[in-house]
């Protein structure tokens, strides 16, 4: 009996693999056995990837790993040069950049933090809340036209690599460089509201009857 369990055992064993990559149209075997860089049959990424890029013109060769679902960039990817060395950790939502992303120099000195906000592609528009430049820590709703793409949101920190201070910042709102109150003049800062929403907002507004309503972030993640 207990060599019958044995060899069903080993049968199991060399049956499993063959159903799980049955699935992928191609992937890839590390050093140490893990499936890397599957390809389903659609021809989309699926799992855990590597992407490698040599040096071209110039510009430093390195890697990349991390996670895609459906052919798209998900959670937490890092970026390492061709020698090994962690050069910036970055997040992604539906395949674009997402939150704080850090990049490092030499020895792990942090050079640059970068906020960024993902949109849904698969939304023909998307809701965001947005700091009220007229009303300090208040946020408003603002429905803009998805693009499919990262946007530039929020403060962006580029640090001193001898200090580890932070040498400068940028704010960024929906993609576009905020100016500080000092530079802005007396006529834009007394300006309503109403009219610094982008031109695709307000067409919404007004084909869909809902101008002046609160909208509720329309985040699906």
């Amino acid at each position: 009996m207990r060599w019958i369990f044995f060899l069903f055992s080993l049968i199991i064993l060399q049956i499993h693999p063959v159903k799980s990559f049955a699935q992928w149209k191609d992937y890839k075997i590390s050093p140490n056995g893990d499936t890397l860089n599957c390809t389903d049959k659609q021809d989309k990424k699926q799992g855990r990837w590597v992407n490698h890029y040599d040096e071209v013109r110039g510009e430093p060769g390195y890697e990349e790993e991390g996670i895609y679902k459906n052919d798209r960039k998900e959670g937490t990817w890092r970026l390492y040069n061709l020698q090994g060395d962690l050069t910036g950790v970055e997040f992604y939502k539906w395949g674009f950049k997402d939150g704080v992303c850090q990049y490092f120099g030499m020895n792990g000195t942090l050079l640059r933090e970068e906020s960024w906000k993902a949109l849904n592609p698969d939304k023909e528009y998307d809701t965001i809340q947005v700091e009220d430049i007229d009303h300090l820590d208040n946020y408003k709703t603002v429905i803009i036209k998805n693009e499919g793409a990262g946007l530039k949101h929020g403060v962006w920190k580029f640090y001193d690599p001898t200090t580890g201070m932070v040498a400068r910042t940028e704010t960024y709102t929906l993609g576009k460089r905020e100016t500080s109150k000092s530079s802005t003049s007396s006529t834009a800062a007394t300006a309503p509201a109403a009219n610094t929403k982008p031109k695709e907002v307000l067409e919404f507004e007004k084909k869909a009857g809902k101008k002046g309503r609160k909208v509720q972030n329309g985040s699906t993640y």
